[in-house]
């Protein structure tokens, strides 16, 4: 944790807070004085992180449960509405939750769970960036983080439906920042954290060693760099952590 403050008062919400990467941003945002909504559909694993950012004097975060895989359109206004009748407005959005799908080549990829990977991977983080708009151009600085990877930018063989989610993040990505190049308070950006421990990582390369890779933790830096106002001049832009 950082003993810095580049987060003082910005109220975030982090999708997937409960594991790997998001709860690690998670730990960090709020040891540098963010307050935090914490979504996930694991409610043991999102209670863990709460439990460490709570133990550390840090602001207490919200807990959100949200299965992003069955959420309907009430679920993300019921989302919103507590969001702002408890804060008033939403500084930073770090959409960060994914499924990785099936490592299969397209002309065995099962149907149902292409459907799937594209729904969590990019519907999902339409609806809710779509949501809390409202509560974003009431911030005064708002960034939003979309999560993006290595295979969203260029295509590879047997990363099916998880790559084309990932390009459509881009995307989503861009659109945004463009509709939005007139309205100075709000910019969306991507981020790719690269090869790191996770338990996605591990299912994608069962036989990797994971010592040889990055921890979270050690890419941390950018997310924070990005979710501040000392990044506020970077707009439409596609950061890579490694």
């Amino acid at each position: 944790m950082s003993s810095n403050k580049n987060l003082k008062d910005k109220i975030v919400l982090i999708t997937g807070a409960g594991d790997g990467m998001g709860k690690a941003a998670a730990i960090e945002y709020a040891s540098q004085g963010a307050s935090l909504i914490l979504l996930g559909r694991n409610v043991k694993n999102l209670e863990k992180t709460h439990d460490i950012i709570t133990g550390s004097n840090a602001p207490k975060p919200m807990i959100s449960l949200m299965d992003l895989s069955k959420a309907d359109g009430n679920d993300y206004q019921e989302l919103s509405d507590n969001l702002m009748n408890k804060y008033g407005h939403l500084d930073g959005l770090l959409l960060n939750a994914a499924i990785l799908g099936d490592r299969s080549p397209i002309s065995q990829y099962d149907i149902s769970t292409w459907v799937n990977t594209i729904h969590v991977n990019l519907t999902s983080q339409f609806i809710l960036t779509k949501s809390l708009l409202p509560s974003l151009e009431k911030s005064t600085s708002a960034s939003v983080i979309f999560t993006s990877s290595g295979v969203g930018k260029i295509g590879k063989a047997f990363w099916g439906a998880y790559s084309v989610s990932k390009f459509g993040v881009e995307g989503l990505c861009q659109i945004l920042s463009d509709e939005y190049q007139n309205d100075k308070t709000i910019r969306f950006n991507c981020i790719n954290p690269g090869a790191i421990q996770t338990k996605m990582r591990k299912s994608a390369y069962p036989l990797e060693d994971p010592q040889k890779l990055l921890t979270p933790e050690d890419v941390l830096d950018k997310y924070v760099w990005l979710m501040s106002d000392v990044s506020k001049e970077i707009d439409g832009q596609s950061i890579d952590c490694q």
